[in-house]
Formats: C-alpha cells, structure tokens, sequence
C-alpha cells in the first residue's frame, strides 16, 4: 500500500482503454462457431493457400507492421480494432452476411487491439505506473484466455447468447477509449519506447523488423507442401501423409528457430522474455482443454473461472513481488496438473467424462492466473527498453504457435494421435513440466533484471558522486587559486632569499601548493571499480615544484594494468629530466584523451641531448630508455616518440591504444 501510494498517481484513461482493449481481445479470441478447440489454444495447422487465399493472411501481417509503426497513438489503433469489429458483431446479432471486404477488414482487428492494448500497457510503465501497467499486459494475456473459456470445449460449435455478449462488449469497449483518445490526440511518446530514443533509431526499428519478419514466416512456410517436405526429410510422401503429426512438428522447429533468431535480433532481454512467456502459452493448453470439457455444462461457471484465473494472475503482476508470485502460480499450476494425474491414477480425461466442477474449476483457476501472472511479470523488463508490444505481440504469437506445434510428437500413443480432441489432455504430465520451466525461466529474468538494475544504480549514484565532488572542488578551487596558491607560490619563489629557515621554508611551502592542487584535482581517488584506474588523477599526484601537470577536467579511464604500466613510463621520464636535463630543469606533464587511445607528453627545459646518445646508450648496456620507457609501451601496443634539441630541452610522447 505505501509503495503504491509513493507512484505517480495512476493515469486512469489510459488504463480505462486498456481494459477496452483487452474486452476487444476477448470478442476476438471468441468466435461464435468454434469447429474445434479455441483459437487461442489450438494447435495451428499446417499453412496451406488456395487461390486468393493468401491475401486473408497478408492484411493481419501488415496490419501488425503498421501498428508497431503507430505505437504513438495507440488508442486509436484500439477505435480502429473496435471498428473493424462492429460489422462482424453484427451479422453475429442479426444473422445478416456482409461484403468480403469487411472479412478481409475483420482479420485486421486481432493484431490492431493486441499491438494497441500492449502499447498503452507500455505508455502506463513509462509513465510512472508500472504496476497498473504490469497488471494490463497480464490481462492482454488472459482476456484472452477468457474468450477461449467462451467458447469452452471443441464440440460446442455454438452458443446462442455469444453473440450478445460480443455486442455488449464491443460497445463498452468503443466507450472506454474515448477519454484517452481525446487525451493523446497529438500522440503518446511513452508508448513508443523510451523518450531518449530517436524514432528511427536502430534500438527502435529493430523491434518492428523482427516482429514483422515473424509474423511473415507463415507465407514461405505455406510453400512446404507434404511432397516438398517428404523430399527434404527423404522419406515416402505416403509415408508422411499417414503421420501428419510429424509434417506440422517439422514446421514448428522451422519457425522456432527463425522467430529464436529474430528474437535474438530485437535483443537478449527480447528473446529471453518471449521464450518465458510462449512456454507458458504452450502450458496451459491441455489443462485448459481438460478444464473446459469438465465444465462444458457450466458456461458462466466457466468463463467465470478463468475470469477469476485472470484477476488473481494480473493482481500478481501487479504486486512488487510480482516475479516471485509468478513463479510460486507457475509451480502452483503444476502441481495441480500432477496432482489431476495421480488422482486420475493417470487417466485425467476421467475429470472431463465424469464432469467434476470444483477440480476442473481450481484448475483452471490455477492455470490461468499463472499464465497471467508470467506474462505480466515481463513487462517492467520489456518496457525499459519499448520492446513490450513487439515482443509480446508478434513474437511471442509465432513462437507459442510454433511450440503447440513441436508438442504434438509428445501427443502420440503408439506413434499415433488418439482421435479426440481430448488427445493432449491424456499427456497433460508435459503441461505440468513446462509451466515449472515457465516459473524457473520467469525467476532467472526476475534475478537478471534486479541484477542489472543494482549494477545500474550503483553506476548512476557513482557518477552523480563524482559530478558532486567534481562541483566542489571547482567552488573551492577559485577562491583557493585567487589567495593560498597565490601566497605559497610566492613564499616558495622569494624564501629562498631569507636564508637557511627561509629557503627550508620556500620548500614546505613548495609540497604544501603541489599537495593542495592534488586535493583540489582529485588526487586522492586514484582507483575505480571494476578494475579499472582514473589516469588523470594518478599523474596529477607525479606534480612537485619543478613539475607541472595538465590533464582533462572528466576522468580518464583505463584498465589498472595498462594505466600503471604507462604512469611508470611517465615516471621513468621525469627520473631522466631529474638525471640528465639540470637541476634547475622544470617539467610538464600534459595528458590527452583522444577517444580510442590516450597521449601523455613530457617536456623539460633542459639541455637536452644529441640524437646519437640513445644509440649509444643502448650499445653500453644502459637499456633505461629501451626497456622502462619505449619496452612498456610497446608492450601495450602503443608508440613511443622522443624528440630532443640541444639546447631547448627534450620532449617524450607515449601514446597508448585503448582497450576494449
């Protein structure tokens, strides 16, 4: 309660059209004649077009493109849906048929309300409630679970009070957009992903291009005919025809791999996200078929359940503890799976044939919240990066369809499918395995995400420490440099003048202005985390009175190893100027940070030396130069250049490459 209180307040249009969405998603997934299980739990066919009939398939997959494309205006995606929907609804209501057109239309409408819904489920969680907005991408999730609870068990082919309710919902939902659509008539920046992002960055179209690219898998797929596929695997036509499980398993790999890759393209957290949440998609099936036939004379009872189902799964979502709840109803669900076994003594059709209401309906209370719940608990990760409608749209439709797909070679009973529709629910031990591997993959991206998260925070509160100190030290450096320095400089110039205490003097005050500029500078904060070292600061400690040193204002990191091993170098040529160069000689040291590497210059005023000295040097045996200066930048794949002019003194630059 108090973290709720301490959110921003809840943006309530937007989450009003969410739940439009979602009433508009449940008319979608509900069609009045069901010749077999509900869409949304079903296993897809195999992808065959005759004539025209690719065109029914093309406007859903531009009508998804184009929707990714619209993120902004999301509730408007929604009235379109709803729309499109109306001429459906009423032929339902009226018995009346209409142009075909509008059937062309009415197939658009699915993935308008599913990329719209998820979209302002998106605006919500970048806007400051991320809990609400949590909780509607699990009702997009089991709105839809509610609609297949409409149609219930495959031989229902009818209800004659569906149409009605399709009616009512439609328009409750048409209603519900309204507030939010006057509200973002110049659009809605947060549902198109993070506001830093430029539309036409690559962090953006990337989430468009995969999401389109899958949905399209099924056109190329359509030209796999039985004959092409037996060709492929070298078996008999015959052969393959007679086993049709195996062609529409040998389909789903192929699609599971290539939307696998095109999740992988819109990025690790994508692709890890989509395979939690199809994996519980392809859980929930054979319970849900169980569930539905045992309730099948229980219409309101039904969809009342998975209603329930849905609530509890996206208050679950919704919590701060959201991905440890979905994790303990995805283990919940399985257990209630195993225990319908065993009570069965493994024979769980035996709920369906003898109608038992209180299991049947526990368990699909249990199974739809825990689909609810896992969807819902990917959205805080999936929204930080705007990939909520793409992934859990497009992507994660093609890889459940192509995992229902792959799970019917587990579906066989001596190499063959039971003629029934109730075939899965007589292996509903592979349901329960895949939601605990539902509720393991959700837990391991919960930890990820938090991980990331800390490492995230720590490295902004670092950085805002460093800005802060980095403030101070500029405050304080002005009326420093204006009054001390200036004082200490003088003492150290003019003591020397005032005999033996006054010369002792000029040199404490000497260390006294190099010791305060370090301060000033930083000096003392030479190592980073992560095995990594500030070189500005640690050549700013190598300033004394006779050497001077120049460095950018920001840090100049390099990994520990090579930033020591290019301080020593520094350090062996300031022992030379202190050699050879006199000893009134003075140095400076100026540090450069060139992006791809960094350059450190030593200049001294001394007398320099003649080109032909190092050759000699080198010759005698004195390897000073050779090995502690030009050896160890070597050694770090950089150069090393020095250049003297008796008698202007003698110049060294080390340049290093960064590495990364």
């Amino acid at each position: 309660m108090i973290g709720a209180m301490m959110e921003k307040p809840p943006q309530w249009r937007e989450a009003l059209a969410g739940l439009g969405g979602c009433l508009l998603l449940t008319v979608a997934t509900s069609p009045q004649y069901a010749g077999g299980l509900p869409p949304f739990i079903a296993t897809p066919v195999r992808p065959v077009y005759h004539g025209q009939g690719w065109i029914l398939a093309l406007i859903p997959i531009l009508a998804t493109v184009v929707g990714l494309c619209l993120l902004r205006w999301w509730p408007f995606l929604l009235a379109v849906a709803g729309l499109l929907s109306v001429p459906y609804v009423w032929a339902q209501l009226t018995g009346l048929s209409y142009p075909l057109v509008l059937t062309f239309a009415h197939s658009a409408a699915y993935p308008l309300a599913l990329v719209g819904v998820l979209a302002g489920a998106q605006s919500l969680l970048g806007n400051g409630s991320p809990r609400v907005g949590a909780a509607l991408v699990g009702l997009a999730f089991g709105s839809r679970l509610v609609g297949s609870a409409l149609v219930g068990p495959g031989w229902l082919y009818s209800d004659p009070s569906r149409p009605a309710w399709h009616a009512g919902m439609t328009a409750v939902a048409l209603v519900a957009l309204i507030p939010a659509a006057r509200r973002i008539r110049r659009g809605d920046g947060a549902a198109a992903g993070p506001p830093d992002t430029s539309p036409w960055a690559w962090q953006r179209l990337r989430l468009v291009i995969a999401a389109g690219l899958a949905v399209c898998l099924v056109l190329p797929l359509s030209l796999l005919t039985t004959e092409r596929l037996a060709a492929l695997l070298d078996v008999s036509w015959s052969s393959l025809y007679r086993h049709e499980a195996v062609a529409i398993a040998v389909t789903g790999v192929v699609t599971l791999v290539v939307a696998m890759g095109l999740a992988a393209v819109a990025g690790l957290w994508s692709l890890a996200a989509a395979l939690a949440v199809a994996t519980v998609q392809v859980a929930v099936a054979a319970p849900l078929i169980l569930a539905f036939t045992a309730l099948s004379a229980m219409g309101p009872v039904r969809w009342l359940g998975a209603l329930a189902g849905a609530v509890v799964g996206a208050a679950a979502a919704s919590s701060r503890w959201r991905v440890a709840a979905a994790g303990t109803l995805a283990a919940g669900a399985a257990t209630a799976v195993l225990i319908a076994y065993a009570a069965t003594t493994g024979h769980p059709e035996k709920l369906a044939e003898q109608q038992r209401v209180i299991p049947a309906l526990l368990l699909l209370v249990l199974v739809t919240a825990a689909a609810t719940a896992v969807a819902g608990a990917t959205a805080p990760v999936l929204a930080a990066r705007g990939a909520v409608p793409a992934v859990l749209g497009p992507l994660v439709g093609v890889l459940a369809a192509s995992g229902l797909q792959i799970v019917q070679v587990t579906y066989l009973q001596d190499g063959l499918p039971v003629s029934s529709y109730l075939n899965p629910v007589f292996h509903i031990t592979t349901s329960a395995v895949l939601l605990l591997v539902a509720g393991a993959a959700i837990g391991g991206l919960g930890v990820a995400h938090h991980i990331a998260e800390r490492w995230a925070e720590r490295k902004r509160a670092e950085l805002i420490r460093q800005e802060a100190a980095a403030a101070e030290r500029d405050r304080l450096a002005r009326p420093i440099h204006d009054g001390v320095l200036q004082v200490l400089a003088l003492v150290q110039r003019q003591g020397s003048q005032l005999g033996a205490t006054g010369s002792q003097l000029a040199k404490l005050a000497g260390e006294q202005e190099v010791a305060l500029r370090n301060l000033l500078t930083g000096g003392a904060e030479v190592a980073r985390t992560g095995g990594e070292a500030d070189l500005r600061t640690a050549l700013t400690a190598l300033a004394s009175p006779m050497v001077e040193v120049s460095a950018p204002a920001e840090p100049v990191v390099l990994p520990s190893g090579p930033a020591a091993e290019l301080v020593a170098a520094v350090e062996a040529a300031l022992d030379n100027v202190r050699l050879h160069a006199g000893q009134t000689a003075r140095a400076w040291v100026l540090l450069e940070d060139e992006g791809d590497g960094v350059r450190v210059t030593v200049r001294d005023d001394g007398v320099g030396f003649d080109a032909q000295r190092l050759a000699d040097a080198a010759r005698a045996g004195r390897l000073g130069v050779a090995q502690s200066m030009r050896g160890r930048i070597a050694d770090l794949g950089g150069t090393t250049s020095i250049h003297s002019h008796p008698p202007e003194g003698t110049e060294v630059e080390f340049w290093v490459p960064r590495q990364r």
